[in-house]
C-alpha cells in the first residue's frame, strides 16, 4: 500500500467524452485526508488466502451462477448458460459454475491467475475480505485522488493522451466491440494486476483491467437510492471490455454502480485504509 497524501484535488469531469447519466460533474475540488490505498487491485493469490482462511463462501458461490463475458465463456461451461441475457447487455451470459475460483465458468481455474485479479467477488465479498485484513473499500473520491496520481484533471492516470507515443498503458478492448477483440495490447481478459507502468502514486491499473468497487452508494440515479441488497454501490475505473464505441468508462472520472450483491467476470477490488 502507498500513502496518498492529505489535499484538495479537482474530481469528476463534464462536456464531451463523459457518460450521460453518469453524473460525473460537475468538477468541483473535494478535500481528502491522508490515507493508504493498495498499489494493485486484490489478486486471485490473496484473496485464496482470505478464503484458506476463513472458509468465506462468495455470492457467487452461493447463488450458483456469475456473469461472464459471451467471448471468454470456456468450452465446458456452455452447458451451464442460463436461459436469458441481459437486455442492456447481451454479451453478458450467466453461468452455472463460474465464480473466482472458475473466472470462465467449469473447465477453468485461477491456477495459472494466481497474479491477476480476483474476479466474481461482489461488494460484500470484498468488503469482508477487507474486514478480515483490516482495511476497507475506499470511497469515491480517495480511489479519484489515487487514480489520478497527483496529476490536475488529466483523463487518465497519465495524462490525456490515450496512447502516448502509440504504447498501452492499460487493458481495455481493441477491435470491434463486442465481436472482435485483436487484444493489441496483450490480453483478452484480465492482464496480471501489476501489469503496464505505475501512475504517479505507484497505483498500477487505476484504469482498465477490472472494475473496481468503492464504499459508496451510488448517487444521481434517475430512479432513486436508497439502501440495502437492491441499492446500488459505485464501481470505479472501467474494465478489459471496456471501448469507446460502447463503454468509453476507461477514465479518471468514470463512473458508474452495480447492486452490491452482483459479481461479474470484469469486476474485483483494492483496499484502503
Amino acid at each position: 500500500m502507498i500513502t496518498v497524501p492529505a489535499g484538495s484535488f479537482w474530481m469528476g469531469a463534464d462536456g464531451p467524452g463523459t457518460v450521460p447519466g453518469d453524473a460525473e460533474g460537475p468538477v468541483r475540488q473535494v478535500h481528502v485526508d491522508e490515507y493508504r490505498i493498495g498499489v494493485t487491485t486484490v489478486t486471485n493469490a490473496a484473496y485464496a488466502e482470505f478464503v484458506d482462511a476463513t472458509g468465506y463462501v462468495t455470492d457467487a458461490e452461493r447463488y450458483g451462477w456469475s456473469f461472464v463475458f459471451a467471448g471468454l465463456v470456456g468450452p465446458e461451461a456452455w452447458a451451464g448458460v442460463l436461459p436469458g441475457t441481459v437486455a442492456e447487455a447481451p454479451w453478458w451470459f450467466a453461468v452455472r459454475g463460474a465464480n473466482w475460483r472458475h473466472p470462465f465458468g467449469p473447465g477453468s481455474s485461477v491456477d495459472e491467475l494466481a497474479d491477476h485479479p480476483v474476479v466474481h467477488v461482489s461488494w460484500y465479498d470484498a468488503s469482508a475480505y477487507a474486514r478480515w485484513t483490516g482495511t476497507r473499500l475506499p470511497t469515491e473520491a480517495e480511489w479519484e485522488k489515487a487514480a489520478r496520481g497527483g496529476l490536475d484533471r488529466a483523463t487518465y492516470p497519465w495524462g490525456d493522451e490515450l496512447l502516448p507515443g502509440g504504447e498501452h498503458r492499460m487493458n481495455v478492448w481493441q477491435g470491434e466491440f463486442p465481436f472482435r477483440n485483436t487484444a493489441e495490447d496483450g490480453h483478452r481478459a484480465t492482464a496480471p494486476a501489476r501489469s503496464y507502468q505505475p501512475n504517479g502514486y505507484g497505483l498500477f491499473n487505476a484504469c482498465g483491467n477490472v472494475w473496481e468497487w468503492t464504499a459508496d452508494w451510488w448517487s444521481g440515479d434517475p430512479a432513486g437510492g436508497g439502501s440495502g441488497r437492491d441499492a446500488a454501490r459505485v464501481v470505479r475505473g472501467g474494465s478489459y471490455l471496456c471501448h469507446a464505441s460502447y463503454c468509453n468508462r476507461y477514465r479518471t472520472s468514470a463512473r458508474t454502480r452495480n447492486t452490491p450483491d452482483t459479481s461479474a467476470g470484469h469486476t474485483g477490488f483494492r483496499v484502503a485504509c
